[in-house]
């Protein structure tokens, strides 16, 4: 650990894996589904470590702050090579936070309770386990391999060997109940998760769903069914004595997303893998993205090419924190803002800020903006009429 961490910058990264046993009809990630026996393991870190060394540059006077393995299913990872991916990493940054976050993304199909105890000793402290549901008709509906038994061994396995575990529910399947909702909740809670993600199920155009959905042929729940399972998530979470902290989260003290929030707050970060997207301030004003090559095969003949590059200016600087840091409970930092954009973020939407808050859409306490909890449910229309 470096003694100069307060004069880096911190910096997370995103490493993405890109295969996975089974893709699901609403998944438009950029995953690649294969038999589990063909993920070139090594060659895939190997790869990864040769993108790493090329962007030694880029990493110089930042500290690392979280990693996160998604994809794809990471669990899928050889847990060497993924220890070997970490240790690259943190040894490539001039310094290391004492309490750095690794997360790996995990489904339930995949995980053993001796897999989470072989990669948390590979470095890693939190586990994201794809669950979606404890209902095995919901399970079906979706696509996934595990039904709600391996649901429940997996998140079990992972709460008895790694300090920290996280869940991702899913809500707005046909049919689906409140009270079986709630009831999945508080048994997700029980077996002593410390953070959820709960979100709507969404069709995406270029899914399976998308085009069955196109064609008249996928039902979905209504939207006000959807409201009701939101605002039921936010009652029983409450009831639990956790937090919302972001629209779509909601965690037990201290066990918020750190990644997730260093990215929410406009946190450089440095995308590694297939498909992987990264971005780095150069100065106020001015930042750099980027997104590397999405077939899986040509990354790893060609780890360091980038098929997407962006620059962005303080306009796309100020859009992007308002559009992330008000999704979060905490809104945006105008002061935090500032200093990346280069300008006041206030600047040419006075009229419509004022307006966001005479109606109560909108508060200012101090130097952050943010959306009341009672108005998350309008949250994309207030943010969309901001530009």
């Amino acid at each position: 650990m470096s003694s100069e961490a307060d004069q880096t910058v911190p910096t997370s990264v995103y490493v993405h894996f890109p295969w996975c046993a089974r893709k699901c009809p609403y998944c438009d990630f950029a995953t690649e589904p294969v038999k589990t026996h063909t993920i070139p393991h090594e060659a895939y870190a190997d790869a990864v470590l040769r993108e790493l060394s090329s962007r030694a540059a880029d990493l110089q006077e930042r500290e690392l702050v979280s990693v996160f393995f998604g994809g794809g299913t990471p669990s899928l990872w050889d847990a060497k090579a993924l220890e070997r991916t970490l240790e690259g990493i943190e040894e490539a940054f001039d310094s290391v936070s004492d309490d750095v976050e690794v997360t790996v993304e995990c489904n339930p199909s995949s995980l053993s309770r001796q897999q989470a105890r072989e990669l948390h000793e590979a470095g890693v402290g939190r586990l994201s386990i794809g669950v979606q549901s404890l209902r095995d008709d919901h399970l079906r509906f979706l696509g996934r391999l595990h039904d709600s038994r391996q649901a429940v061994a997996a998140l079990e396995g992972a709460c008895a060997e790694v300090p920290r575990v996280s869940a991702d529910l899913m809500f707005g399947m046909p049919g689906q109940q409140l009270d079986a909702f709630g009831m999945d909740i508080e048994r997700i809670v029980a077996i002593g998760v410390g953070h959820v993600s709960a979100y709507a199920l969404t069709i995406e155009e270029k899914t399976l769903f998308g085009s069955l959905h196109k064609a008249g042929k996928l039902r979905v729940a209504p939207e006000d069914r959807y409201a009701d399972l939101f605002e039921l998530a936010q009652r029983r979470f409450t009831d639990l004595g956790w937090k919302q902290y972001e629209v779509s989260n909601y965690a037990a003290e201290g066990e918020e997303s750190r990644h997730n929030l260093h990215y929410w707050r406009g946190g450089a970060y440095v995308g590694l893998g297939a498909a992987a997207v990264g971005c780095l301030d150069r100065g106020p004003g001015d930042a750099f993205r980027w997104r590397n090559e999405p077939i899986p095969q040509r990354y790893l003949a060609h780890p360091t090419h980038r098929t997407e590059t962006e620059n962005l200016g303080p306009d796309e600087i100020v859009r992007e924190a308002l559009m992330l840091g008000l999704r979060t409970a905490r809104g945006t930092d105008l002061v935090a803002t500032q200093r990346r954009a280069g300008r006041d973020p206030r600047v040419g939407r006075e009229r419509d800020l004022e307006l966001a808050m005479q109606k109560g859409d909108l508060v200012q306490d101090g130097d952050w903006l943010r959306v009341p909890h009672d108005r998350w449910l309008k949250l994309d229309g207030i943010v969309r009429d901001l530009f």
